[in-house]
């Protein structure tokens, strides 16, 4: 009866803190659609009020009744000047700004709290298989 026995050496590389950056980057990825949606809204809001849009038009009164609330703090700030039924609303474009680095400052905030290293943990396992017949021929 002969036993051989064989040393095999398996490496398996873990990424450590894999799931903290996935779940950084998918809330980043959520603060940048929310805040780049409110900022198209807002923009087309600005060219409205420049173009003279109807306000009583529908769907001019749903973008102007979405965007108000958002830029309540931002109104009387800068003033609007206007001719005729053209307004030029600076403190929209304030407020597209203002958006902005609040979008910028949330995603490097959610970075800093979720950033992990990215150094590799790498695990050595030892396995030792030997070779014995199953039926032993007498």
């Amino acid at each position: 009866m002969s036993s051989e026995n064989r040393v095999t050496e398996v490496k398996s590389v873990k990424e450590s803190g894999l799931g903290y950056r996935f779940i950084s980057f998918k809330t980043t990825q959520i603060i940048v659609l929310v805040f780049g949606i409110l900022e198209v809204i807002i923009g087309l809001r600005i060219v409205l009020k420049f173009i003279g849009a109807n306000p009583d038009s529908p769907i001019v009164a749903l973008i102007y009744g979405i965007t108000t609330p958002f830029l309540a703090p931002f109104f009387g700030l800068i003033g609007s000047p206007r001719i005729g039924g053209m307004v030029l609303e600076g403190s929209s474009m304030f407020a597209i700004t203002i958006y902005a680095l609040i979008a910028l400052a949330l995603e490097k905030l959610i970075w800093v709290i979720f950033s992990r290293p990215r150094d590799p943990v790498v695990s050595v396992t030892e396995t030792t298989t030997s070779k014995h017949p199953i039926n032993p021929e007498p």
